[in-house]
């Protein structure tokens, strides 16, 4: 997720023409009959000269003539079935008579004929392929690359498949003196090689294959059989690297909270190379957060993992440099909980303790998934030191009702002794991972006092927000403007929306907007400033960048906001040669740290 997520350039100064043809992708239906992906080496395509007129400025979304008749599907797989190993196509048959009989994908979040219809739907890998400006020019601080991560399954599913499940995908724009280039490559993990090698999927999906008692023992033995025969070693690791990504001690890493980070590298032609699962040295042995948090005044980055069994959080931090420092153990953790992300500040890491967890009856005795809501269970707010070395001036706060996923940020306030932070609150956890379109998200300012335990929460917008992102260079301080993706319904994203924390006096904080056109859909936003090395900018002095989809249209976009603007005006618009999937979170590194890679 990472793991866990209208009126599209409705400026009335911007026009531009695409096709209105609805393309789908094939039917669902025929899934179980596919055995692999197909990757095509997609055509370059001509820019047009930097020279050429740009067209006039439109009024509506990018429209224009209808497609020719035999336009290609949005989803192209290949037919052709390579025969496994004798070994391979055994435990397959078993595999099929579990998801056929014993837990066929009956509920919609783990339906794939739901789950990856439309835009969720796969894509073939792209080589680097020129890109259309058709509107702009891209400012020159965007020179480098936008990156977003994602998952995107290699092979089909036979059984049930839930959204995180999919391997991870890196879609990403090199931009270069205002021309672009799209490249989607896979992260070569562990898994997806084996699977690759063995023509077939050969790991069970984490968060759809354990639900029921049954249905769990049944895998398990079947993976168990899997490794006995030799198809794949767990010490690999088994992770998807599809949640997000993080750029510290000048290394690029691809990232998913089940196992190490993937070393990454974006080469000058744009394309996207994994350079390998990375230990740190050996110093890093089990799983990471796909949520670090990078100090961009000290050059360090802070993460943690959790887990199943104690310590159920475990937290540490890199040097500036990417060394990796001693593990903290938090044994005040007394349960296994869902630990998505944290927070710091410059004295403190923040974690959340919500009422999301491992829930071994719900599947024993409900045929549920081991990870669920606890109704019962309050939730806390841990705070502690940001360079301790163990846990006992770790505090922790009861905070009845809250539930975040994400946190945006937070900062001390040295003077009251207390800590802000800014995340949204979930008002429905319990459909956090069966009805993500059921969830209602609230941005909320929460402040703790650490000397009295007080603890007071005021809601920022009513707006139904996520993936809200700032300046990266206010992490850990006061910061007073957030970009966040509108969910209508989630974890499809309607538009973007700014909000101002100061104005926390008034009921709403939305001080800008940008909702896109019927049909229109993107993603988590990103803040890239104008002038990044300039320490007197102004903090919203920068753009938006995100990537959006037109279902209509089957045509992708990547799309440029001027931040400082009442209505995040759209200033550029390239146009994608191929759509870019519904995915989870991502950022843009500068051309001056590509070149460090």
């Amino acid at each position: 997720m990472d793991a866990f997520s209208s009126s599209f350039l409705s400026n009335q100064n911007l026009l531009f023409y695409s096709s209105r043809t609805l393309i789908k992708p094939p039917p669902l239906t025929h899934l179980p009959s596919i055995s692999s992906v197909r990757i095509e080496e997609k055509p370059k395509t001509t820019s047009p000269s930097p020279s050429s007129t740009p067209p006039p400025p439109p009024a509506s979304f990018p429209r224009k003539p209808d497609s020719p008749a035999g336009a290609k599907p949005l989803l192209t797989r290949s037919r052709t079935r390579h025969e496994p190993p004798l070994s391979v196509a055994i435990f397959n048959a078993l595999d099929d008579i579990i998801n056929n009989f014993v837990d066929p994908p009956v509920k919609p979040s783990v339906d794939p004929r739901h789950v990856l219809s439309d835009n969720f739907a796969p894509v073939d890998e792209l080589p680097p392929t020129e890109c259309e400006v058709e509107f702009g020019p891209i400012p020159s601080c965007l020179d480098g690359a936008y990156i977003r991560n994602g998952p995107n399954p290699q092979f089909l599913p036979r059984g049930p498949y839930h959204l995180f499940d999919g391997d991870g995908m890196l879609h990403s724009i090199r931009i270069s003196r205002g021309q672009a280039n799209l490249c989607s490559r896979y992260v070569r993990t562990y898994k997806y090689l084996t699977e690759r090698e063995a023509g077939s999927a050969l790991l069970p999906n984490v968060f759809s294959g354990f639900n029921g008692l049954t249905a769990s023992a049944a895998r398990g033995a079947l993976s168990a059989a899997r490794m006995l025969a030799g198809q794949f070693n767990p010490a690999n690791g088994i992770g998807l690297a599809n949640t997000s990504l993080a750029f510290f001690g000048n290394r690029l890493y691809a990232l998913g909270e089940s196992d190490l980070p993937y070393s990454m590298k974006v080469t000058q032609s744009g394309d996207i190379e994994t350079l390998g699962r990375h230990d740190f040295d050996g110093k890093l042995f089990m799983s990471m957060t796909a949520h670090p948090k990078i100090d961009l005044e000290t050059g360090e980055a802070f993460a943690f993992r959790y887990g199943p069994i104690p310590p159920f959080l475990t937290y540490f931090r890199f040097d500036p440099d990417g060394v990796k420092q001693a593990d903290v153990p938090i044994f005040s953790m007394t349960h296994p909980s869902f630990l998505h992300d944290f927070a710091i500040t410059k004295k403190y890491a923040i974690f959340m303790e919500i009422q999301i967890g491992m829930n071994p009856i719900e599947m024993i005795f409900g045929g549920g998934s081991p990870v669920g809501a606890d109704p019962g269970k309050v939730p806390r707010i841990g705070v502690l030191p940001r360079y301790t070395s163990d846990e006992s001036q770790m505090k922790w706060f009861e905070v009845p009702g809250f539930n975040n996923i994400h946190a945006i940020n937070a900062w001390d306030v040295e003077e009251e002794d207390t800590v802000v932070m800014i995340a949204p609150n979930i008002m429905s956890v319990e459909h956090t991972l069966e009805r993500m379109e059921l969830i209602h998200a609230l941005v909320e300012k929460v402040t703790i006092n650490l000397k009295t335990g007080f603890v007071s929460r005021q809601p920022l917008s009513a707006r139904n927000l996520d993936f809200g992102v700032i300046n990266p260079r206010y992490t850990a301080r006061r910061n007073r403007f957030v970009y966040a993706a509108v969910g209508d319904p989630m974890p499809k994203v309607s538009g973007v929306v700014k909000l101002d924390v100061t104005n926390a006096d008034r009921k709403e904080c939305i001080v800008a907007s940008r909702m896109f056109d019927p049909g229109c859909f993107g993603g988590e936003p990103f803040f890239v400033a104008r002038e990044p090395d300039n320490p007197e900018a102004e903090e919203d002095d920068g753009y938006v960048v995100s990537y959006i989809h037109d279902e209509n249209t089957g045509e992708s976009r990547f799309l440029v906001m001027d931040a400082k603007s009442p209505e995040l005006e759209v200033v550029a618009s390239v146009k994608l040669p191929q759509r870019v999937p519904y995915g989870f979170h991502g950022l843009f590194i500068r051309e001056s740290d590509l070149n460090k890679l």
